[in-house]
């Protein structure tokens, strides 16, 4: 199952919070491409630009899409590439958490460590670029605007519960 989504919507912490209930492994795909690559994503930008760096991407989400049962929180511009929204539509099934940039921006305490994400006006056009491209892919979407974590990961998991897609838990 994969979580998608612009900056800042909540993917990896909604992914981790539904991981612990459901006891199933839960992965940030950018943490773990920068440990495979030894490097961090801001240092791929920078050093290979982003071609090579979304390259690298979908070299991850294939990888990733392999493995199973697995919460994947995926990088904001993941779904930039059409190989990628193909590994995302025939590897699982896929969460949209939509966020505006103007809310990702307030919960997005360090924008240093995002490339993508220096500008709000650019942040903006981006996430409104992105909307078609994520909607495409998704299976469900939650609307996170002023929700915590956990009032998104209640919604998500009572989606998911609905769909038969995620254990259902004792109350």
């Amino acid at each position: 199952m994969f979580f998608v989504g612009f900056m800042g919507a909540g993917k990896t912490s909604v992914a981790r919070r539904l991981a612990r209930i459901c006891s199933v492994a839960s992965v940030d795909m950018d943490t773990y491409l920068e440990r495979r690559e030894d490097r961090r994503v801001k240092d791929i930008f920078a050093e290979d630009g982003e071609d090579a760096f979304r390259a690298i991407e979908t070299d991850v989400l294939a990888e990733l899409a392999a493995k199973d049962p697995l919460l994947v929180s995926c990088g904001g511009g993941v779904i930039l590439r059409e190989e990628n929204r193909a590994i995302l539509r025939e590897g699982g099934f896929v969460v949209y958490l939509r966020v505006t940039a103007d809310e990702a921006a307030s919960r997005i305490s360090d924008t240093s460590s995002r490339p993508l994400f220096q500008d709000l006006a650019a942040a903006r056009a981006r996430c409104e670029e992105r909307l078609p491209l994520y909607e495409a892919v998704a299976d469900v979407t939650v609307d996170t605007a002023g929700k915590g974590v956990a009032a998104i990961a209640r919604e998500v998991q009572r989606l998911l519960e609905k769909e038969g897609v995620l254990c259902r838990q004792p109350r």
